[in-house]
């Protein structure tokens, strides 16, 4: 090249940093100081970006510092392009002072700012500024809808403003709202706004394709990923991975599994994302031998996927092979567990009642200040309450001062594990006391306590306060406390009363907890007419065949226990599988 320019350097330093070569880049942009060349504003509007977004955080000062040297902080699109960088690196103060000083801010500008309040989740300072542009007669833009609304800006007004200023054409804008409308989980008027849009778009489908699998709508989820592919859409990782989440228990094998194969014949499955997603899934399908290969064939195992695999193996009742799982993480060296880690290791404490091991854990968490993290905080009180030392779970619980929920949770069933069922009952009025609303889990843990207690009348009026209060609809394990409560209490016609007016096909569970109080009272007519039901249901496992025997002990009818007995062994059980007695 004869000569070379300010030009010819920007060409190629904005088509280096735009390919992914951001070193190779600012290598250049040194090369080119050395070499005399000044900057223009176009130099550090294409330096700046990549900035941001590979953390190259002390660059980034540099060429502001380049900026106030030569007077080219001045000029607007260096400094909306400085805003955005400050933002990227978690800087606000630096961005807002930027901001402050501009004279002449244009449409860009005011959209940088909120694009930066926005990336950092900062709803009401997002509004605020809006509200100032607004107020100041500056264009909005379709970039000022978008960034409002991944900022969780109520979705409605700002759908009545994209229509009155004419913005409804626009796809990028109809996307986002769609996006918008599915993340709250109006998926009618998403579906309705995305038919209203004059072109198709994967993001706009993705949003909903997810929002339907995180609902557990797993039918439609599917349809509307089979749309993706007659439309011939390219569907990318995110697409995969949000229709692979809704693959939540083993009713969604056969889904999953066909999913599975897409990722194979698409190329997907070398995406660390999906890789991960599918591990999730298997988890979930108590699938851990899966779980195990599929990430032995990853390339590159960064933590996440890591954490992805100790997770799966804890949440599939391997708690063992979950610390193995760590070990190895441990010896292949760069790698230091995080908070997610170590929560992970904490359950697998609890299921292995490992106290010594949870112990080292917590110090692990005081001395990396995890104890900041409420979800490691819920993962000590909930393992130091299943390995018996209650003490030390209201130590870690006392120690927060604003416990979640989830935390709360942890602490109502660390006392019913611990056959404090007037703690956990007393804690649970204090919960609410704070102003916290209770979920599922908090129930289960309140009901568990009035079961294992005996509070026959404060357990139907907690669960009549879930429904009719809350407005939460039981699940199988509600129902199955209630039944195994009223059970104990001799309560059977109540308690099958409320199996024959359920919403939802009582599984084993709920059977087995009345069959369970069945033989506590010796009522073998109720008892053998619940194990005809779950034969009839097909409900034929291991502990049905165990209870029913030990029913017939308990009233001395050896024959019957015989002829028990023969039926397991011929239906190929050992006689040691039991079902949960609650």
């Amino acid at each position: 090249m004869p000569e070379r320019d300010t030009v010819v350097w920007n060409a190629l330093i904005c088509g280096y940093s735009r390919n992914g070569y951001e070193s190779d880049a600012w290598k250049l942009f040194i090369v080119m100081l050395q070499q005399g060349f000044s900057p223009s504003a176009t130099t550090l509007v294409n330096l700046l970006p990549f900035c941001g977004q590979c953390g190259f955080v002390s660059q980034g000062r540099s060429v502001h510092g380049i900026a106030a040297k030569s007077g080219l902080e001045m000029d607007s699109q260096v400094k909306n392009a400085l805003i955005s960088f400050y933002s990227k690196c978690a800087e606000l103060d630096s961005a807002e002072v930027l901001f402050r000083e501009m004279k002449d801010k244009s449409t860009v500008s005011w959209n940088t700012m909120i694009g930066a309040y926005s990336q950092s989740g900062l709803m009401e300072e997002a509004i605020t500024v809006f509200k100032n542009m607004f107020e100041k007669s500056v264009e909005i833009s379709p970039v000022t809808i978008i960034n409002l609304l991944s900022a969780h800006v109520s979705h409605e007004p700002l759908h009545c403003l994209v229509v009155k200023s004419g913005m409804v054409n626009d796809i990028s804008v109809v996307t986002s709202l769609v996006c918008a409308y599915s993340r709250c989980g109006y998926l009618d008027s998403a579906e309705r706004l995305y038919a209203s849009a004059n072109q198709d778009s994967i993001v706009g489908l993705t949003s909903i394709v997810s929002s339907y699998a995180e609902k557990g709508d797993m039918d439609i989820a599917v349809v509307y990923f089979s749309k993706m592919r007659q439309l011939c859409m390219k569907i990318d990782a995110v697409a995969l991975v949000g229709i692979l989440h809704g693959c939540k228990n083993s009713s969604h094998i056969d889904i999953g599994m066909s999913l599975h194969g897409y990722a194979i014949k698409s190329g997907l499955c070398r995406k660390t994302l999906v890789v991960n997603g599918l591990i999730t899934m298997y988890s979930k399908f108590d699938d851990v031998e899966t779980v195990l290969f599929l990430f032995q064939q990853l390339q590159e195992t960064p933590l996440i996927s890591w954490n992805s695999v100790i997770s799966g193996c804890v949440q599939s009742g391997r708690a063992s092979t979950a610390f193995e799982v760590f070990h190895q993480m441990k010896l292949s060296g760069g790698l230091l567990p995080d908070a997610i880690t170590i929560a992970s290791l904490l359950a697998g404490c609890s299921q292995l009642c490992c106290l010594n091991l949870g112990k080292e854990l917590h110090g692990y968490t005081l001395r990396n200040n995890f104890e900041n993290e409420n979800f490691v905080c819920t993962a000590l009180i909930d393992m130091y309450a299943k390995c018996g030392n209650e003490v030390q779970a209201e130590s870690v619980f006392k120690s927060i001062k604003a416990p979640c929920t989830a935390t709360w949770n942890s602490m109502i069933s660390g006392y019913s594990l611990s056959g404090l069922q007037n703690r956990a009952l007393s804690c649970y009025l204090e919960m609410r006391e704070k102003g916290l609303k209770p979920d599922k889990i908090t129930f289960l843990g309140v009901l568990s306590a009035c079961t294992h207690g005996g509070f026959v009348d404060e357990g139907k009026i907690y669960f009549r306060a879930m429904i009719k209060e809350f407005g939460i609809s039981p699940c199988l394990q509600h129902y199955a406390l209630m039944v195994g409560l009223l059970g104990r209490a001799c309560l059977f016609t109540e308690a099958l009363y409320l199996i024959w007016k359920m919403d939802i096909k009582p599984d084993s569970a709920v059977w087995g907890a009345l069959l369970s109080a069945c033989i506590i009272h010796r009522e073998l007519e109720v008892g053998e007419y619940i194990a005809k039901k779950m034969f009839m249901l097909d409900y034929k496992n291991g502990g049905l065949y165990v209870l029913m025997s030990n029913l017939y002990a308990t009233e001395a009818m050896w024959d019957d226990v015989v002829r028990v007995r023969k039926m397991m062994k011929d239906n190929g059980y050992d006689g040691y599988l039991g079902v949960s007695q609650i």
